[in-house]
């Protein structure tokens, strides 16, 4: 990174870790901490997950702070929210477990996209607020109402607006230094949620009006890397497109799943 991108990027940092302290200390102040962890689990027993540490209820990404001024970010990959692997205090480190070597075993295996996964990528997500699984999050908001509470709720829509212009921010100051065909990009992974009426409808009602120039500052939408979905919807694509290379239609299937998921 040249010194304009570094300054970004570690600002980004400290922006964000003072945000989940922000949250974090609102809740407690909401006495409403403790019942967020409460609700984690009683999410994860109502979908039969096995029981596992319930650690870091609200995920930094620590990963973040490995990044040092001779990587050059090429990609910021964008997941759900922090599961069971990621929220461990051993890790809080986002795509984790399977999912993370999937999509470093894409890269690793396909060198001509020139993007090392551990180099060139940092991994965010659309909140930091854990589940085990992303659909639990409906779960929390539903146990917090019905308990006449809403602090919870909140943070849940706070945090998603926040990361949504705060990753477009970044991409964008990012690449204002950037030539053309080094330009840092958008994977938007995981867009189940995405559609109207899901739960990341306040990052999406985000993104899409701070990320407002999708072919200067390029943002894709893609299958989850998990259970190979991304890699098999990537090789369904070239299979019905075989005159693209990988790079063309890696960006004309995140187009295409963009006008079909995000309108733009």
């Amino acid at each position: 990174m040249n010194e304009m991108q570094w300054q970004v990027f570690t600002g980004f940092r400290k922006e964000f870790k003072d945000i989940i302290e922000k949250w974090s200390t609102f809740l407690k102040n909401e006495d409403e901490f403790g019942l967020l962890q409460e609700l984690q689990k009683n999410a994860a027993d109502s979908d039969n997950t096995p029981a596992y540490p319930l650690e870091t209820p609200i995920v930094y990404n620590t990963a973040l702070d490995t990044v040092t001024k001779d990587d050059e970010i090429k990609l910021i990959v964008v997941g759900d929210n922090p599961g069971k692997n990621e929220q461990l205090a051993k890790n809080r480190k986002y795509l984790v477990g399977q999912s993370g070597k999937i999509a470093e075993s894409f890269f690793a295996r396909n060198t001509e996209l020139g993007i090392n996964f551990r180099k060139n990528v940092i991994i965010l997500n659309k909140t930091p607020v854990h589940t085990a699984k992303t659909k639990e999050l409906a779960f929390l908001q539903r146990a917090e109402k019905k308990l006449g509470k809403n602090a919870i709720a909140s943070v849940l829509e706070e945090s998603q607006k926040w990361m949504a212009e705060r990753t477009c921010r970044l991409q964008q100051e990012l690449n204002k230094t950037t030539a053309d065909k080094n330009r840092c990009k958008i994977w938007l992974v995981g867009y189940s949620e995405l559609k109207p009426n899901g739960i990341f409808a306040p990052y999406v009602e985000k993104l899409v009006q701070n990320c407002t120039e999708p072919e200067e500052n390029p943002v894709y939408v893609f299958q989850h890397f998990s259970m190979n979905r991304f890699s098999i919807d990537l090789a369904d694509f070239m299979k019905s497109h075989t005159e693209l290379s990988l790079e063309e239609a890696i960006k004309a299937l995140g187009t295409k799943h963009r006008h079909e998921i995000l309108g733009f």
